[in-house]
């Protein structure tokens, strides 16, 4: 039934190949996987196989490669992704030595890929199960380990009908999970080579923030200001919410890093602010000081432009979902989000330890900003505490590489 399923995904995604240039990339990409594999591989190194679907997941498995690297020189590093939206990013990372798409899990295509790759240690990142690579490295006797993986009761490995499924996770050598609730899941359908690590996610923003860049714009941008307001990752129903309560604070400096960096989107922000505002990209040090508005129109800046802020928002939660909230927590500011972020363990706890907020509308985020501006006691109190979070949850990739034979 999954093969079949398989099939039948894969002949969707050639239809989709044809109307979205997102799905044509990821069509071509693992149709070239093999002839990239077959003028790379080489077959008298060890391979350690990385694979993570998009950026995300990436950043989790980002630590631990790189102290596997630091650490076994002596292995080489495939990394393999299932999205465009990891591998174009990440195409040129210079901490693999391989970097294709993974093709499709077909029995046939991961039979050819393990052949090919023959690695040493398997390392599957958060929610990646597929059925015919991990039976195969089973069957090889190839340790294979899910890292930062989180599970819940409504999965398909817990209802009735996905209990054959299920099967697949008894591939796996061993599960590093976030939480207690996923290692008590795990351990009601027989699976207990688990431990509680929690989430390789807090060991990256540190490391990012240690390398956070210097940006001589932005903090021409932000000279001066009694206070910085930092939005990352917004939609235009978040830009909804904040833009308007800063139309008219002439004490504050807003900085908009949109998820989509469109002309169109572009355009509806400047129309919604008004006048003050400016881009990134077409400004400089001596402009940017008169405005009032900065938007960030382009990408990899957005963690270090955090740590120009006071109070930071976190978009997508009045869509399918928030994104990256430690990005932003790590620079000990208050983080300010949307209402779906109920599946986000970290939004979650930041709420609990009183380094984050969620808001519902556009009057509940004015109150609390508001707050904010009035007493700087509180302001630091709730920094603190969302900073402290982070620095609380780190060391999971020690803990797993201690676990790991390599």
């Amino acid at each position: 039934m999954y093969n079949l399923a398989i099939y039948f995904y894969l002949l969707g995604v050639a239809i989709a190949s044809i109307f979205s240039s997102k799905v044509k990339k990821m069509w071509r990409g693992e149709r070239k996987a093999f002839d990239v594999l077959k003028a790379k591989v080489d077959p008298a190194a060890e391979y350690i196989w990385v694979h993570a679907a998009s950026l995300g997941e990436f950043e989790q498995g980002r630590p631990i490669i790189e102290r596997i690297r630091a650490t076994h020189p002596e292995y080489k590093i495939l990394l393999t992704f299932f999205s465009p939206s990891g591998y174009e990013v990440r195409k040129n990372y210079e901490g693999a030595d391989i970097i294709c798409y993974l093709p499709l899990d077909t029995p046939i295509n991961a039979l050819r890929f393990l052949r090919l790759i023959r690695p040493k240690v398997a390392f599957f990142i958060k929610y990646e199960f597929w059925y015919n690579y991990l039976h195969i490295l089973k069957h090889r006797n190839v340790p294979t380990y899910s890292v930062s993986s989180i599970f819940r009761p409504d999965q398909i490995f817990f209802r009735w009908y996905g209990r054959h499924y299920a099967g697949v996770l008894r591939c796996f050598t061993h599960f590093f999970v976030q939480n207690e609730q996923s290692r008590q899941l795990l351990e009601k359908i027989g699976i207990t080579e688990v431990s509680i690590t929690g989430d390789t996610r807090f060991d990256r923003v540190l490391q990012i923030k240690e390398q956070s860049k210097h940006l001589p714009i932005v903090e021409s941008f932000v000279k001066g200001a009694t206070h910085v307001f930092v939005a990352g990752s917004s939609w235009s129903p978040d830009e909804d919410i904040f833009i308007p309560y800063y139309n008219n604070k002439e004490d504050w400096r807003i900085i908009i890093a949109p998820h989509v960096i469109s002309e169109e989107h572009l355009q509806q922000i400047e129309q919604k602010y008004g006048d003050g505002v400016v881009r990134y990209t077409k400004t400089d040090e001596q402009k940017v000081s008169g405005a009032r508005c900065l938007i960030i129109d382009c990408f990899g800046l957005l963690s270090s432009i955090y740590h120009y802020g006071n109070v930071a928002y976190v978009g997508g939660g009045f869509g399918v979902g928030i994104h990256n909230v430690l990005e932003a927590a790590v620079w000990d500011i208050p983080v300010i989000f949307g209402p779906n972020n109920k599946h986000f363990q970290e939004a979650q706890a930041l709420m609990a330890c009183g380094g984050g907020f969620e808001i519902s509308d556009a009057n509940a985020f004015g109150k609390l900003v508001d707050n904010f501006a009035e007493d700087k006691h509180y302001l630091k109190y709730c920094g603190d505490k969302a900073g402290h979070y982070v620095k609380s949850q780190a060391g999971a990739t020690e803990m797993i590489l201690n676990e790991v034979r390599l």
